[in-house]
């Protein structure tokens, strides 16, 4: 495995650029060549300057920023929000390196949106990371471009592999990806809202009830982690014959979760495709 990376550039650190650029700096792998950031505003562009290694660029105040972070970087990562991916392209395109890997973090963006602008011979990798890439606990889905070699793609798979998990996928999987390690951790702390009222419900104290509920999550899942185990065999090893989580499991099941949380994917995966067609 590597033990740096070439040059970034992150042209628009939003909650997921920042959550991926926080992460490449806290797990302190070598950058050759920096890393640039750049943001709108000064505000935003504040929240990155005390960052290791980041130079952090405000586009309100240096209107020419995306352009020198582009021509500075090897790997090029697009954050901003999608429906200002084209225009982002057409003003770095003259820029690049010929051999810049151009990274999309932007949601619902097809390659085909990047080659129509930087051309079919551009390497271009789309992908889906989430936020605990941030704690470096992340899973980030990859599907490449049909121009990108393998040692490129090798390369962008290192450096997300520095905030956690990498899944490679062809494109016609990366939205639904989106709807599971995307989406996901949402509907992790959703569950967690709703066992902490049912805790509070059973006469908790607001903080006892948050502290029972979040480290019952947090050592579920290090156990997970931990034990090499599937989840069933776990969730067997607590669920005692005619004992109380045994009844407790038969009321969830009877929720039929099975078939809310495929419901909930589907949504998601319905409005993916929605936004990549522009609605």
């Amino acid at each position: 495995m590597a033990d740096s990376l070439p040059s970034l550039a992150f042209l628009g650190a939003g909650s997921m650029g920042g959550a991926i650029l926080r992460g490449v700096v806290a797990s302190g792998i070598r950058i050759d060549g920096g890393i640039t950031a750049t943001n709108r505003t000064a505000e935003k562009a504040e929240a990155f300057a005390d960052l290791d290694g980041v130079t952090s660029v405000a586009l309100a105040e240096r209107p020419e920023g995306n352009v020198e972070a582009a021509a500075g970087a090897r790997i090029v990562l697009v954050g901003v929000k999608p429906a200002m991916v084209p225009d982002l392209l057409r003003e770095i395109a003259p820029h690049l390196a010929a051999d810049a890997i151009v990274v999309s973090v932007a949601a619902g963006v097809t390659l085909q949106t990047f080659a129509d602008v930087l051309g079919p011979e551009a390497r271009v990798i789309r992908s889906m990371p989430n936020t605990p890439s941030t704690v470096r606990k992340g899973v980030t889905g990859l599907a490449a471009g049909a121009a990108v070699p393998d040692e490129d793609l090798a390369l962008v798979r290192r450096l997300f592999e520095t905030v956690g998990a990498v899944v490679e996928v062809p494109e016609s999987q990366i939205d639904a990806l989106s709807t599971i390690s995307g989406s996901g951790p949402a509907y992790v702390y959703l569950l967690i809202e709703e066992f902490t009222k049912a805790a509070v419900g059973m006469g908790f104290a607001d903080a006892d009830a948050r502290l029972m509920v979040e480290q019952t999550f947090i050592g579920a899942t290090a156990l997970l982690d931990a034990s090499g185990e599937e989840p069933a065999e776990l969730r067997r090893r607590v669920t005692s014959p005619k004992g109380t989580t045994e009844r407790a499991i038969a009321v969830l099941q009877d929720a039929h979760l099975d078939r809310t949380f495929a419901q909930a994917a589907d949504a998601a995966l319905a409005r993916a495709r929605e936004l990549a067609a522009g609605a």
